[in-house]
């Protein structure tokens, strides 16, 4: 089976959709399959090609708003390089113009819609959260729902990495969405990498004793991550039980969280952790995870804590949502940062943090993802082959 995928959202600088594309094109040959990313760039070119896999880009302009990225300016151009590699499933990555444009294709491929992101969680929810509700929201973004619902009629499938995302998408009206858990990269993480030096050595770092709760926060530090609201739950937690943050990441809020931070001897902003092996063990070797956003399309930080054995603390709605059944794991009310604070407490009030022994649970790796995804595809691309 050949897949196309029209991904907007592709830079060769990095980020979370390159590594999912990565990952794609390693494994998609070894299931027997051939897949092309098509993606914006400055030419006209094929920028890698491997056995089974090629990464191709189309001269398009730079994104105004973000200069790492451009988007698809010419349809035509884009229907007709569809059209010269005779796909039998083409995949959009993103819900914005690039799918309406791979939907008007007069192709016969089978479609899929991977919703890499939420808009709606991401922006509308977070910004007008405080003074309307969901619902309210929902009807003064009719236009976006609608265009969701088309984009529905007009593909085979809406691909979702959470059952969340792809239980609101049915309620307004998306009936092709469908969940597909994306998981962890495979042997690396584990509770076996657990180490209490690691531990000790981090809590010194915040000013404490290895009888304290070692929180730990990884991601971008942008807005809707809500690492503010995270670092000042904590802040006010840490008054009343023994409780060090380390958050772990990169982006342009850094010094406006490390200023956030500046009360408190027991929260330090780190930076971005480039070794994987390493963010592993930090990962095992702390406590618990903090995440703040509530607009994650599945939380793979989370997903790697679980595997770490690591409890989580996650917001009630989005993808980390996913990830906090069943104890010790908690949820708290999504943008509040008194539940956050809460949360925090409960969890610092049980005993045995240092020696706690933690859990081995079976892990989805980002190969059992595309396995299923593929099979999905194949499924849904008999019927478009026996047609033609």
């Amino acid at each position: 089976m050949r897949i196309v995928d029209v991904c907007a959202f592709y830079t060769p600088a990095g980020g979370g959709v390159k590594t999912y594309i990565d990952r794609k094109l390693a494994i998609a040959p070894r299931l027997g399959h051939e897949t092309i990313v098509i993606a914006p760039g400055a030419t006209d070119s094929v920028i890698e090609h491997r056995p089974g896999a090629i990464v191709a880009t189309i001269a398009s302009p730079r994104f105004p708003l973000d200069r790492r990225y451009r988007y698809f300016a010419d349809e035509e151009k884009l229907h007709r390089t569809l059209s010269m590699w005779r796909p039998d499933v083409v995949e959009a990555s993103s819900p914005w113009s690039s799918a309406s444009m791979v939907g008007r294709w007069q192709g016969s491929a089978t479609r899929a819609l991977v919703m890499h992101c939420d808009p709606l969680s991401a922006y509308a929810y977070r910004w007008f959260g405080g003074v309307a509700g969901i619902a309210t929201i929902d009807r003064g973004f009719d236009r976006f729902w609608r265009h969701l619902r088309q984009l529905d009629a007009q593909f085979d499938a809406v691909i979702c990495a959470s059952d969340q995302l792809t239980h609101r998408l049915r309620q307004g009206g998306v009936h092709g969405a469908r969940t597909v858990r994306m998981g962890v990269q495979d042997g690396l993480f584990s509770p076996t990498r657990r180490d209490l030096a690691v531990r000790r050595r981090t809590l010194e770092l915040c000013g404490l004793r290895s009888n304290a709760m070692l929180m730990l926060g990884v991601g971008r530090y942008s807005p809707e991550k809500r690492w503010a609201m995270v670092i000042e739950a904590a802040i006010s937690a840490s008054t009343v039980k023994p409780i060090g943050l380390l958050l772990v990441g990169e982006g342009r809020s850094r010094s406006a969280l490390i200023a956030a931070a500046s009360g408190s001897p027991h929260v330090v902003v780190g930076a971005k952790i480039r070794d994987r092996s390493i963010l592993a063990t930090i990962l095992a070797s702390s406590d618990v995870l903090i995440h703040g956003c509530e607009a994650e399309t599945f939380c793979m930080v989370a997903a790697e804590a679980r595997a770490s054995g690591l409890p989580v603390i996650v917001p009630d709605r989005g993808g980390a949502s996913d990830h906090g059944d069943g104890a010790p794991n908690l949820r708290y009310r999504a943008a509040n940062v008194g539940a956050l604070r809460d949360a925090m407490i409960t969890f610092a009030g049980r005993a045995g943090m240092e020696n706690n022994s933690r859990e081995t649970l079976p892990i989805r790796t980002m190969d059992d993802h595309f396995a299923e995804l593929f099979r999905l595809y194949c499924a849904a691309a008999e019927p478009v082959r026996l047609a033609a």
